[in-house]
C-alpha cells in the first residue's frame, strides 16, 4: 500500500511542478509562493480547528509545535529556492537534477534509521544517481553549468533541502498523525511566509516583477497538498522506506518531461529521453525491488 501512495504522490508532483512553471513566467515568485502557502493552510484548516478526527490530531506542547516550525522552515526555504529555479531553467533540467535528491535521503537512512536495501534496490539507486550525472553534462551543453549560472545552485539547494525534509519526515511520521504534521507545518509556513512578504512589499525588496493572478497558482497548492498527505501517509505505514519512497516520488519528471517536450519544445531532447530511460529503469528496480 505504501508504494500506490508513493506512486500517487509522485504523478501529483509531476503535475505540480508544471502549474509552478506556469505560475512563475512573468510573475512575482514572492507572492507566488505566499499564495501557494496560504491556500494549503486553508486546505487544511479543517484539521487545525478539529473539524476533522480526534484529538489524535492535535499537537499541544511547546516542543512538538517548535518541531512544525523546524519543518516549515526547512520546507519554505527549499520551496524558495526552487521556485526560483524553476522560473528560470528548463523543466526538463530540474526535473531531472531532482534525481539527486533520493540519493542524498539513500545515505541518510543508511546512516540515521539504519535501512538496508536490497541488491535490486541499490542498482536502481546507482542508476538514480547516473541519471543525475547525465543531465548535469546536458545542462552545460544548454548553458547551464555550475560555473555560470546561479539557477542550477539554486536548484541544487532546493533539493539538498528536500532531502534533508524527507529524513526529518521519517522521524516525524515515528511520532505524529501525518494530518497533523501536515496542517501544522503548512500553517506555520504561511505565518513565515506572511512575515516575509509584508516587510518585502512594506520596503519594495524582491518585487521588480509585478504579481499577475493565474489560477494556475490555485492549482500548485491543490497538487502540493494531495502530493504530500500520500507522501505522509505513505510513510506513516509499517515497513515503509523513506529512501525508496524518495526515489519513487522522483517519478515526477516524466510528467514534466512530457510537457516540456510537447509544449514547451525545450532542446536536447534525444539525450535527455536517454537520461530519462535511466532514470525510468532504476525507478523500476525500486519498485520491483520493494515488493
Amino acid at each position: 500500500m505504501w508504494i500506490a501512495f508513493a506512486i500517487l504522490s509522485s504523478l501529483c508532483l509531476g503535475f505540480y511542478d508544471i502549474f509552478k512553471k506556469l505560475s512563475l513566467e512573468r510573475n512575482n515568485v514572492l507572492i507566488v509562493l505566499f499564495l501557494n502557502t496560504l491556500f494549503c493552510t486553508l486546505f487544511l484548516s479543517p484539521v487545525l480547528i478539529g473539524g476533522i478526527g480526534s484529538g489524535s490530531f492535535e499537537v499541544y506542547s511547546f516542543h512538538d509545535h517548535m518541531l512544525m516550525v523546524l519543518k516549515a522552515g526547512i520546507v519554505l526555504s527549499s520551496w524558495a529556492l526552487g521556485y526560483v529555479a524553476i522560473k528560470h531553467l528548463p523543466l526538463t533540467i530540474t526535473g531531472p537534477i531532482s534525481a539527486m535528491r533520493p540519493v542524498i535521503v539513500l545515505v541518510g537512512a543508511l546512516v540515521i534509521f539504519g535501512e538496508c536495501l536490497n541488491a535490486m534496490q541499490w542498482i536502481g539507486s546507482l542508476l538514480g544517481f547516473g541519471s543525475l550525472l547525465i543531465i548535469s553534462q546536458i545542462g552545460a551543453r544548454e548553458g547551464f553549468s555550475l560555473r555560470n549560472s546561479r539557477w542550477l545552485w539554486y536548484i541544487l539547494g532546493a533539493t539538498v533541502l528536500a532531502a534533508v525534509s524527507a529524513l526529518y519526515d521519517k522521524y516525524l511520521m515515528r511520532h505524529y498523525e501525518p494530518l497533523a504534521v501536515q496542517a501544522w507545518f503548512s500553517f506555520y509556513q504561511c505565518l513565515i511566509m506572511g512575515a516575509i512578504t509584508w516587510v518585502a512589499v512594506r520596503h519594495g525588496v524582491g518585487m521588480n516583477d509585478r504579481f499577475q493572478w493565474r489560477w494556475t497558482i490555485l492549482l500548485i497548492s491543490v497538487f502540493i497538498t494531495i502530493a504530500d498527505l500520500a507522501y505522509f501517509f505513505a510513510l506513516s505505514i509499517d515497513g515503509s522506506m523513506v529512501s525508496v519512497v524518495s526515489m519513487i516520488r522522483r517519478g515526477s519528471v516524466l510528467v514534466t518531461f512530457f510537457y516540456g517536450v510537447i509544449v514547451l519544445r525545450e532542446k536536447n531532447i534525444k539525450l535527455k529521453a536517454l537520461d530519462l530511460a535511466v532514470l525510468l529503469v532504476g525507478l523500476t528496480l525500486l519498485i520491483a525491488g520493494s515488493y
